[in-house]
This record gives C-alpha cells, sequence and structure tokens, in this order.
C-alpha cells in the first residue's frame, strides 16, 4: 500500500495559506475592458470579447465587477478617475489663461489620439453619452461630467477676469460652454481620424476667440 505524502507540519507564527491567489490583477483586467469600451463601445463588445482581451473566464468577470453593465460602468468611472488625474494640475496651477488653455487642449487631444489601433475619442462623447439615453445611471454620471468640466472652465476665466486678462464684459459660464464644446468637438474629429494638426487650428481658433484679440495673455 502506498501511503499518502502528509502535509508539512505548520510553522508556529507562519500566517496559514488561504488557497489559491488570484490569476489577474483586477486594476489591469478592468484597464483591458477600459480600453475594449472605448473602442467598440457598449453593444459592439461582448463577454467573449471581455474575457479575450482580459484574460478572465465569465465566471471570474462576474465574480470581481459584476454583469457586463456593472463593468461598463467601473471603466467608465476610471475613465473620468485618469482623464481627470490628467488635468488637475493644468487648471490649478497660475500661468496665463491663453498658456492654461492650450495646455488643456493639447492634454486632451493626447488622450483622445490615443490607441494602439487608432484614435480612440473620448469616452464620455463618443460611447456614454449613447448609452446615456435609455440608462438613467449612465446618464448621470454623463451630466456629471459635463457639469464638472464646465465649472472647471469657468472657474478658469473668472480668475482670469478678476487678473484683467479678461474685459469686464466676459461671461465666465458662456466662455466656459463654448470651451467645453471645443472640447467635445475635437473628441469627435478625433474619433474620425482628423489629423493633430487640423485639430490644433481648431483648438487655436477657439482660444483666439475665447480669449480675445485685443486680451493680456
Amino acid at each position: 500500500m502506498v501511503q499518502k505524502s502528509k502535509a508539512p507540519p505548520a510553522v508556529p507564527g507562519q500566517p496559514k495559506r488561504r488557497g489559491r491567489p488570484r490569476a489577474y490583477e483586477p486594476d489591469v483586467a478592468l484597464g483591458k475592458a477600459l480600453d475594449l469600451f472605448r473602442t467598440q463601445g457598449f453593444a459592439a463588445t461582448s463577454l467573449d470579447d471581455l474575457s479575450e482581451a482580459t484574460g478572465m473566464n465569465r465566471p471570474s468577470l462576474y465574480g470581481a465587477f459584476g454583469d457586463k453593465r456593472e463593468l461598463y460602468i467601473k471603466s467608465y468611472q476610471r475613465y473620468r478617475e485618469d482623464a481627470r488625474a490628467s488635468m488637475v494640475a493644468i487648471f490649478r496651477e497660475e500661468m496665463p489663461l491663453r498658456q492654461r488653455l492650450e495646455r488643456i487642449f493639447a492634454s486632451a487631444l493626447n488622450i483622445y489620439l490615443s490607441g494602439e489601433t487608432g484614435p480612440r475619442g473620448c469616452f464620455t462623447v463618443v460611447t456614454a453619452a449613447s448609452e446615456a439615453v435609455s440608462d438613467p445611471d449612465i446618464r448621470a454620471m454623463v451630466l456629471d461630467g459635463l457639469s464638472e468640466l464646465d465649472k472647471a472652465f469657468a472657474n478658469c476665466f473668472r480668475r482670469a477676469k478678476e487678473k484683467g486678462e479678461l474685459p469686464e464684459t466676459a461671461d465666465p459660464a458662456v466662455l466656459a460652454q463654448l470651451a467645453s464644446a471645443t472640447v467635445h468637438s475635437i473628441a469627435i474629429r478625433s474619433r474620425a481620424r482628423v489629423s493633430r494638426k487640423e485639430l490644433e487650428a481648431i483648438v487655436k481658433g477657439a482660444i483666439d476667440v475665447m480669449v480675445g484679440a485685443g486680451a493680456k495673455t
């Protein structure tokens, strides 16, 4: 008779092993899902696509992130957090208005023109806005994102007006909406593979209008 080998005795003070470790990193997997949703959108992305991209089978996906909709929402939240982190310093640092706007739009273009297979544009404008039509939770997230951008720009123009960079007649709220509209426009055009040179020309024209040809810089 072959005797079964016994497990080695536990070493006092050594922590117990708790089964097999996870074969995936949640943060990396979420990043892969984000890339896929951002490129293909919600409807065109299947669970099989997500499994292949993340290296996780369906049960693992469900266990880690919930269903496809929950994973989409978590991906959108991650996108917003990353985009916010890339621009927060530009909005907060002290610098002339024109320089601030140039840096904000350049950062936005870097985000929108990124992608291994081509420019992916903006998650909010390209894919989340479509889902917002029928999903109230996603709609609330989209509206919150739009409002957040408007407020950030309005604060920039308000500070510039206080420093004399804009005339007394300038309306920070209106200028903020124009700046946000420019962001959305270059997001859509970048997705359509308009060249960076053309997008930068649009940005320059918009900044000239917002700052004013005779304004101090």
